[in-house]
């Protein structure tokens, strides 16, 4: 008898069948802790996070999630990576709130935009700068979460969202451009 894929044991997970979800979970960890891991060595410096305690809080939320559907392992990563984001951004406010105002030192607004673009962007305003593109144009969004956080080729994107991969590679580039611009307007704004 031929095993299920890992695409079946998702959508059993989805119709809240746990012993799928335990099944499904050893199939896409390795795929989840790159995700986690990728973003990690995005963040700034002195992060006291491990992928694989992001995995396990993402995994935590998704367990917790109910009526989710998942129609392909693709989908399942683009949610799942969602979910990746969102620990970090709720770790890193956490980290800010218990921060704020202790040890920053004082620099001009040039001085900070120009540390802004020597390192990544700070997730808090990459995550509200995302959720301000899904607000204007929903699928350059979705674009920029399955190729950023979840790590999908253009080709995996275009098939997951049913348009073409020369739409995708034009979006993903328009989006880019967006949040670049919205990135920086953030950093001039002093965010």
């Amino acid at each position: 008898m031929k095993r299920p894929s890992v695409t079946q044991f998702l959508q059993r997970w989805s119709t809240g069948d746990r012993e799928a979800a335990e099944q499904a979970l050893p199939l896409v960890y390795d795929e989840l802790r790159r995700i986690a891991a990728r973003e990690l060595r995005r963040e700034r410096g002195g992060q006291t996070l491990q992928a694989t305690a992001i995995v396990h809080e993402a995994y935590m939320r998704l367990a917790g999630q109910a009526g989710l559907e998942w129609p392909s392992r693709a989908h399942f990563l683009a949610f799942a990576a969602y979910l990746i984001r969102q620990v970090l951004v709720d770790h890193a406010r956490n980290r800010d709130r218990l921060k704020r105002g202790k040890g920053y030192e004082k620099v001009t607004l040039r001085e900070a935009a120009d540390l802004a673009w020597e390192k990544s962007p700070d997730v808090i305003a990459l995550d509200e700068a995302l959720s301000r593109l899904e607000k204007v144009d929903p699928r350059k969004a979705s674009i920029v979460e399955l190729k950023f956080f979840a790590g999908l080729t253009l080709e995996e994107i275009a098939e997951q969202l049913g348009i073409s991969e020369v739409t995708v590679s034009r979006e993903w580039r328009r989006a880019r451009t967006w949040l670049y611009s919205a990135l920086q307007t953030n950093v001039a704004n002093g965010a």
